[in-house]
């Protein structure tokens, strides 16, 4: 991605430290919105700063008046505390490979934005308003992609320290903020988080949710090219095994395809392949496993996980305290991510039999491989091969991240949870799928064409069928289709718009 933020803001996102949605998380991102902090979020971001200072000069409080990992229990003299924190960001922005693109990092500053406003962290209240003027002017900094095993993004967010500092460099079109007298309150409050994680997993699922239901466009057209049926979507099937995201799905293939709840049997075969007859039952869970996700993004992005946490519960006229924890460690994160991916990859191969059906002439009643007519002609043989291939990617992003382990820091930290890697797979991912799918629109829109099927342009599938014909080349004869499979690819986005 360009230095330059893709669209201009057009709305704002009031961040208040409790109710930030996933979707507010992606507007940021892509710069189609501003954040705005929260009046009396500001407000607990004072109470918890003032407060960790009292505690930090009072007592012994991690990363504050102590090093840090292995080093937990050497003691920062206070005359050196003020280098300390200077000293903790420069030694833990040490995250490495290529830098990541703008729309990642926005995402990562956004919610860390948020997360300080939950008033847990206790440093100085002008690194939230910082965060958000870099959104606001299109400034972020440089951020490597490797650095985290799902206990944290220390090192990532240790470049944002810098940077805040005036000690890292920062890309974008956009002023950088007023460099910040960053010190021991502040370094360890700012990266105990897993901002980038987060980030990255809510860009994931925006991409990919909307994947999928652009995938089920695409099945409700294969499914009036091979002549399906539409009683593997009744109501009735449905209702009588109800889990929500099937019933959903199957509901929503009834509306796409302007079926009845309760169709009247199929004249022809009696049951139609997989690919046709279990789609409900096979996108569903993947609208589970996103509903899921979205779940547990929603509680991280408001959370104060930082550790320690700090509470100031003047209201209840009770002392600061600090507690020391373990809410940093990104399980259930890690766990769901995983689980969206795995149902993702069931929803893409599901696409890869369709489009073998699409090659049958038992099914479409048209020549093998859609070919035209002369002798031997192969069609769209090599979509199955080309499908094929970017489906073994997708496998291969979707094996289970949450079965890393690691043991770091002298033994201290002896368990990891690699959500980190969980959320760079799940973006990977979506390039993959999107060519599986791109492959079966191909396929689709010639065999309708072929059949030359009138469908209903009032009808959602009816108008997904014109968008697809308008943007589609009609030659049949064999040639290259990678142009072909590039452009349905890039027209999924607009599929759940119809």
């Amino acid at each position: 991605m360009s230095s330059r933020m893709v669209d201009s803001p057009t709305g704002i996102v009031v961040l208040d430290g409790e109710s930030l949605p996933v979707s507010d998380v992606v507007r940021l991102a892509r710069g189609t919105a501003r954040p705005v902090p929260g009046t009396e979020a500001m407000k607990r971001v004072e109470l918890s700063w003032d407060a960790a200072r009292e505690l930090a000069a009072s007592g012994r409080v991690y990363g504050r008046s102590t090093g840090v990992g292995a080093n937990r229990n050497e003691s920062v003299p206070s005359d050196a505390a003020a280098d300390h924190g200077l000293r903790l960001l420069r030694s833990h922005a040490g995250a490495i490979g290529d830098p990541l693109p703008e729309r990642e990092v926005r995402a990562m500053l956004a919610v860390r934005a948020n997360q300080l406003l939950a008033g847990g962290a206790g440093l100085r209240p002008t690194v939230v308003t910082a965060l958000c003027e870099a959104l606001e002017a299109g400034a972020y900094p440089v951020v490597n992609e490797f650095g985290s095993v799902g206990t944290g993004d220390i090192a990532a967010l240790a470049q944002v320290g810098l940077a805040l500092a005036g000690e890292h460099p920062w890309e974008g079109a956009g002023e950088a903020p007023e460099a910040q007298p960053l010190d021991n309150n502040d370094a360890l409050a700012l990266i105990s988080s897993n901002a980038l994680t987060l980030g990255q997993s809510a860009l994931a699922l925006d991409e990919l949710r909307r994947l999928v239901g652009a995938t089920q466009v695409v099945a409700a057209l294969s499914l009036l090219a091979m002549d399906g049926s539409f009683e593997a979507y009744a109501e009735p099937v449905h209702a009588a095994r109800r889990h929500p995201g099937s019933y959903a799905v199957a509901a929503r293939s009834r509306y796409l395809l302007g079926a009845p709840e309760r169709p009247t049997p199929p004249l022809g075969r009696i049951q139609d392949p997989y690919g046709l007859r279990c789609v409900p039952q096979i996108h569903g869970p993947a609208q589970d496993a996103a509903d899921l996700l979205e779940r547990t993004i929603a509680v991280e992005i408001n959370a104060a996980a930082e550790n320690p946490l700090i509470r100031a519960d003047t209201a209840l006229n009770q002392s600061p305290a600090a507690y020391h924890h373990g809410g940093f460690y990104m399980a259930q994160l890690a766990l769901a991510l995983d689980h969206f991916r795995l149902a993702v990859t069931q929803v893409a191969r599901l696409s890869t039999s369709r489009l073998s059906a699409l090659n049958e002439p038992a099914f479409t009643r048209l020549r093998p491989f859609l070919a035209d007519s002369e002798a031997a002609s192969s069609g769209v043989m090599i979509l199955e091969y080309a499908a094929g291939a970017a489906l073994g990617d997708l496998r291969a992003f979707s094996a289970p991240a949450s079965l890393g382990h690691a043991v770091l820091s002298r033994g201290v930290e002896e368990q990891a949870s690699f959500a980190s890697l969980a959320a760079r797979q799940s973006l990977r991912a979506v390039r993959a799928y999107r060519y599986v799918v791109g492959c079966e629109l191909v396929a689709v829109v010639r065999a309708l064409r072929q059949r030359d099927l009138r469908i209903d342009p009032e009808l959602p599938v009816g108008r997904a069928f014109d968008l697809a014909s308008s943007v589609l080349d009609d030659d049949a004869a064999d040639r290259p289709l990678t142009g072909d499979v590039e452009a349905a690819a890039a027209l999924l986005d607009q599929f759940n718009e119809l």
